[in-house]
């Protein structure tokens, strides 16, 4: 990036606003120009100082972070990255807030934390550099299946990372209740992924839950793998079934998708969908060619309709994109791709 990031820090506490301010500012492409301390004060220097991206506090006196991003979106749409605390009030908001069209989260450091706020810094510059408008994804009750889907054999594995909520919203609003045994990596922090997997499950016709070590894969149900120590395979060729295992992080990350596809060509070979959404960074992309070299049928996520291109792009620059489609193209050629052949079931 040819100029630093500029960073606008929104919190009540000042304690926070400074170890947000220093962690930023021990990168060289991040510059914190301005701090506030509520919404008035934010919406005042943000007409001052012109941030490319602001981070801002769930939990703030006056007007919450939730009114006041929605202000944002409304009236001066920039990125914004959502500072929440790790606890169950906290991830319902962050993911609301998600909806609304925030950039990213990060949790706020608890006692303990070797990286506090994690990787805020490289998410302030994809923010920085993500020009592209946000919308809203509706909370609307499910869509009705197309009549006459038949649901076969095959298996559906899902990565995403920044942007994933809304992505992951959009393609499984499409899935009727019969849909395949689908299983998704989306790098959440702990805490937030049982709030996505019962959001999901409110929005979406099929079942949607945290997946939990021995779950057997069956029809009409998604498994979101859980945040923070384990990474989710899928085991057992006679009775599919999910494992969460305890390893190292994979590309960085806990879990990680590359860990998932890796299990499910090894697992389902052709009998597979692999798709891979928006995000930062590599991770899946070679989970993704190992599905596509095993005879899966393999979906990345297009640029122009991804909030960060990172991710989908190297699964495709290395050969592992057998397709790119636009977000709202994906959900339709899953169930294309897994629907039951009329003499038969694939």
């Amino acid at each position: 990036m040819s100029m630093p990031a500029r960073v606008l820090v929104v919190d009540d506490s000042p304690t926070m606003r400074g170890l947000i301010t220093a962690v930023l500012n021990q990168d060289p492409e991040v510059n914190v120009v301005g701090q506030a301390g509520d919404a008035h004060e934010a919406r005042a220097a943000i007409k001052q100082l012109n941030p490319d991206v602001v981070t801002l506090d769930i939990e703030m006196p006056n007007m919450n972070g939730l009114e006041f991003l929605e202000k944002i979106m409304r009236l001066r749409p920039m990125p914004v990255i959502m500072v929440s605390t790790m606890t169950h009030q906290g991830a319902n908001a962050t993911l609301a807030a998600l909806e609304i069209g925030a950039f990213d989260c990060v949790s706020k450091p608890v006692p303990g934390d070797s990286r506090p706020f994690g990787d805020l810094a490289e998410k302030v510059k994809a923010a920085a550099r993500s020009k592209r408008g946000r919308t809203q994804v509706s909370a609307a009750p499910p869509i009705a299946p197309a009549s006459g889907y038949r649901v076969g054999r095959k298996v559906v594995a899902i990565g995403s990372s920044t942007g994933g909520v809304e992505a992951l919203i959009a393609v499984l609003q499409k899935f009727p209740p019969n849909c395949p045994p689908t299983v998704i990596t989306q790098h959440m922090p702990p805490t937030f992924t049982k709030s996505f997997a019962e959001r999901l499950n409110r929005l979406c016709a099929p079942v949607v839950q945290e997946a939990t070590d021995g779950a057997r894969l069956e029809i009409g149900k998604i498994y979101l793998a859980p945040g923070g120590e384990r990474h989710l395979q899928v085991v057992n060729p006679s009775a599919p079934s999910c494992r969460l295992v305890e390893r190292d992080p994979v590309n960085g990350h806990r879990p990680s998708v590359d860990v998932l596809f890796d299990s499910v060509a090894e697992l389902a070979g052709r009998n597979a969908v692999g798709v891979i959404l928006t995000g930062m960074g590599r991770d899946g992309a070679s989970g993704l060619l190992k599905m596509r070299d095993a005879g899966a049928r393999t979906i990345g996520q297009n640029e122009k309709t991804c909030v960060v291109y990172g991710m989908p792009r190297v699964a495709y620059d290395i050969g592992a994109v057998e397709q790119q489609l636009p977000l709202g193209a994906i959900g339709d050629e899953i169930l294309k791709l897994t629907a039951a052949r009329k003499e038969g079931t694939e």
